[in-house]
């Protein structure tokens, strides 16, 4: 495996502003926040550094009604102020950071903050997420939360009865077209080409649900709006240049996702779109000490439950990991 070692002069030179702690964790999502609420019961006095995005994606949406224990519901950001005030209570060290680079190649593990201090750690969990690839339209950020989303089964429940447009012409794609035609009145497929990225299984499965309409050689050009919420959306017919103005209330981004993964690359395994490989049944990553939750890892689920659960997880894997070093080394002294 190829290694992105750090230099020994940077080492040298960043060696006057560095620190060591029990338990790092990488990303304050929902998966990183319960990592460290875990991690503080657990006396492992974690220090989480927040990212770019502090609360990660759920930070950018409105109404949360699938996540357990919010019977109202409960806005995105609301709930992640929620996660980082209990993480914090019970003594997790929130910092405000970016990981830059790391070094695996040894115990301690070594990353670089901000490219300014370094920090040795004991056990790394790394709970960066995944961002959603978007289609770069400035109307689709405008009404991102307000009738733009990247996600059907977070926000499928609030368009129920409404005619809606999804983009993309994969597996996921068709599988969220299928699971909002459940809910919507309408759903227009919206395909770039004149045929399916998707497998036959799943092109089938659309093709038999009789409120889906599949618009093949489609593009969108803008999302449409009274300021306020989503009204419609332009697309062109590539074949014979026509637009037209779809009369949508809703309006789903399925062209994938990609793991914010990038700084790991060298040192941990990873499938051929970046998600961090685990053991099977556990967050350890290929390098002991290193541990991976929430969807940096979790190409198929990717719901704010799933990653609190496996950063949970990560916790506990990083607890017992410590606690069989320290039996590891108390053996070692007794038999010298």
């Amino acid at each position: 495996m190829e290694r992105h070692a750090l230099l020994t002069d940077d080492l040298i030179k960043l060696s006057s502003c560095s620190e060591h702690v029990k338990c790092l964790i990488i990303g304050s999502g929902p998966a990183g926040y319960t990592a460290a609420i875990y991690a503080a019961r657990a006396d492992l006095n974690p220090v989480l550094y927040t990212g770019i995005l502090a609360g990660g994606q759920l930070t950018q949406t409105t109404e949360v009604e699938n996540y357990p224990g919010y019977p109202d519901g409960i806005q995105g950001p609301e709930m992640m102020e929620n996660f980082r005030k209990q993480a914090e209570r019970l003594g997790t060290d929130i910092r405000l950071g970016y990981i830059t680079s790391v070094d695996f190649s040894g115990m301690p593990h070594v990353v670089v903050v901000d490219e300014a201090k370094t920090i040795t750690a004991d056990t790394v969990i790394i709970s960066t997420g995944a961002s959603a690839k978007w289609l770069g339209l400035e109307s689709e950020q405008k009404y991102n939360g307000f009738g733009v989303s990247a996600c059907a089964v977070c926000d499928g429940f609030f368009f129920r009865g409404q005619d809606l447009a999804i983009v993309g012409a994969g597996d996921t794609a068709a599988e969220e077209a299928i699971y909002l035609a459940k809910l919507a009145r309408k759903v227009y497929m919206l395909v770039r080409r004149d045929e399916f990225r998707a497998s036959k299984a799943m092109v089938q499965r659309v093709l038999n649900t009789p409120n889906i309409e599949i618009l093949y050689n489609t593009e969108t050009k803008e999302i449409t709006g009274d300021g306020l919420n989503v009204t419609g959306v332009k697309v062109q017919n590539n074949k014979v240049q026509e637009e037209t103005i779809l009369d949508v209330t809703g309006f789903f981004v399925a062209i994938g996702h990609q793991p914010n993964t990038h700084i790991f690359k060298g040192w941990l395994d990873m499938d051929e779109t970046g998600y961090i490989k685990t053991k099977p049944g556990t967050t350890y990553t290929n390098i002991r000490g290193v541990f991976c939750c929430g969807d940096a890892q979790d190409h198929v689920y990717r719901q704010a439950v799933t990653a609190a659960g496996t950063g949970c997880m990560a916790a506990i894997d990083a607890e017992r990991y410590l606690a069989g070093r320290a039996a590891d080394l108390i053996l070692e002294e007794e038999a010298t």
